[in-house]
Order: structure tokens, then C-alpha cells, then sequence
């Protein structure tokens, strides 16, 4: 198991771990952490994050994870608008039509689509779009944040309070998706945070992951782990402790710590 300890610039310390899981022959899991090359289009764009589940069979959740990935960083480097919020939209929206043109022109990967959960950190600034039950975690000090909710059936129980949160990690019926990139004719992206963002402190750190391993490790030891080492120690602890849960589905992670000298821009 080698975590990927990524060379970024200064203010950010990045690490990312994929792994199969036990149970999978294959990873339809997808993700990418990006950033300019140089310093002015940096202070312009800053940091992108994405991460990505795929449905519809192996071939299908391979193509549809790697094109989200692929599309958002794409559209969000050669279209960006200077506002992180309403490119990341831009992306999405583009990441959609292009997995629907995908199966369109491949028949035999109708039904394909993934989850896609991206994330952009300029300055002190967090934004993010996503859809889908990937998920994005803020750590702070002891306390543990979920960013975003679960576009998924257990999902509307739980906000309609027909079922209570703590129920719906064991739901059976917890990964039944109600929206997906590529699925549907309309895309529907729920962006929970709004302008100008979320203000990042020293040492906050942020999670992308995918449900293979929130749906076996709980949110009290996500945050342990991570409150108590660096980041590559972190991935490497939280995809060990999903593979002793049975590892059931393939296990992305990324994570992101923001250091003291991170640069302070509006």
C-alpha cells in the first residue's frame, strides 16, 4: 500500500491512497490533485481537488470516474472565470454531457455515471461542488465537519426524519444513489458552500472520500486519525482500517492540511 505524498506548493500539505478493497476485482474510483505550474495563475485558480465513484459495471464506473475527473480539471483550468464556485459548476455541468455523450456512443455502457466531489482552495478560501455520496470532511482542532450530503435514498430518509442519522450508516439500502454525473437527462449538483467560501484556519485539514470508506469507519475515527497524524499517515491508517472492516468497496482518499504559511488572499 503506497500512499502518494504529492509535491504542491507552499501552504498545503497533500497525500492520496486508492486502493480495491477486498471484495472488488476492480477500481472504478477516480481522482486528481492539481494546481498551475505558475505562481500568477495559482494566485488566480489555487488548488483543485477531485474525487470520483463510478457505477455501471467495470468498464462503465472506470470511464465515467476518469472522465469527471479528467472534464472538471480541464474545464476549470481553461475556463475559469475568477470565481472558483461558479467554474466548478461550469465543470460539472460539462462532466455530465460528456459521460452522457460517452454512453450515447457506447451502447453496451448505458447506466454508467459516478459520483464526483471537487473541491478548490485559494488562499484561505474553501469551495466545492459535488453530487453523489462521495464525501468531504473539515477537521478542525477535535471536531469533524461533514461538508456535504449524501445525494442518495438513506440520504432524503434521514432529512424528511423518517430515519435517524445514526441509523443510516447500516441502512442496506445507504448507496442507492438519487443523483449521479451522467445519469439522467438533467444533472442536479448540490454546492453547500456559497460566496465567498469557508475560511480555512492553521491546520484544518480536509477529506475527499469515497463511501468504501465511510461505509465502514465511522466519522468519530475519521477524525482521530487525522487530528492526531500527518497526511499520508492519515491515508494510510484509514484505508488499513476499511480493509480490516472487509473492505467491501474500492477505497479513495485525498487529503489536504493547510500549513501556517499559507498565503492570505481575499
Amino acid at each position: 500500500m503506497s500512499v502518494d505524498c504529492l509535491n504542491v506548493k507552499p501552504g498545503m500539505e497533500v497525500a492520496s491512497l486508492s486502493d480495491v478493497g477486498c471484495q472488488r476485482e476492480n477500481n472504478e474510483d477516480a481522482f486528481l490533485y492539481w494546481e498551475p505550474a505558475s505562481d500568477i495563475e495559482f494566485q488566480r485558480k489555487g488548488r483543485l481537488a477531485v474525487i470520483a465513484d463510478g457505477m455501471g459495471g467495470y468498464e462503465g464506473g472506470q470511464e465515467a470516474s476518469r472522465l469527471a475527473v479528467e472534464t472538471v480539471r480541464d474545464v476549470y483550468d481553461n475556463s475559469f472565470r475568477d470565481d472558483p464556485q461558479g467554474t466548478l459548476l461550469e465543470a460539472f455541468a460539462a462532466a455530465h454531457q460528456k459521460i452522457r455523450g460517452y454512453a450515447g456512443q457506447h451502447p453496451e455502457l448505458q447506466g454508467m455515471g459516478t459520483t464526483c466531489t471537487a473541491l478548490v482552495v485559494r488562499g484561505r478560501q474553501l469551495y466545492f461542488a459535488h453530487v453523489g455520496d462521495s464525501r468531504l470532511y473539515l477537521v478542525r482542532g477535535s471536531s469533524i465537519s461533514r461538508l456535504t450530503r449524501d445525494h442518495s435514498y438513506v440520504g432524503r430518509l434521514v432529512e424528511s426524519g423518517i430515519l435517524r442519522a445514526e441509523d443510516a450508516e447500516k441502512h442496506p439500502q445507504r448507496h442507492i444513489l438519487t443523483a449521479a454525473l451522467g445519469a439522467g437527462s438533467e444533472m442536479g449538483v448540490a454546492v453547500e458552500s456559497a460566496e465567498p467560501g469557508i475560511g480555512l484556519q492553521d491546520a484544518d485539514t480536509l477529506l475527499l472520500c469515497t463511501d468504501g470508506l465511510w461505509g465502514v469507519v465511522t466519522d468519530d475515527e475519521i477524525e482521530l486519525a487525522m487530528r492526531s497524524s500527518a497526511p499520508a499517515e492519515c491515508c494510510a491508517a484509514l484505508v488499513k482500517l476499511a480493509l480490516q472492516r472487509g473492505g467491501p468497496d474500492n477505497i479513495t482518499i485525498q487529503v489536504l492540511r493547510v500549513l501556517p504559511d499559507a498565503p492570505v488572499q481575499s
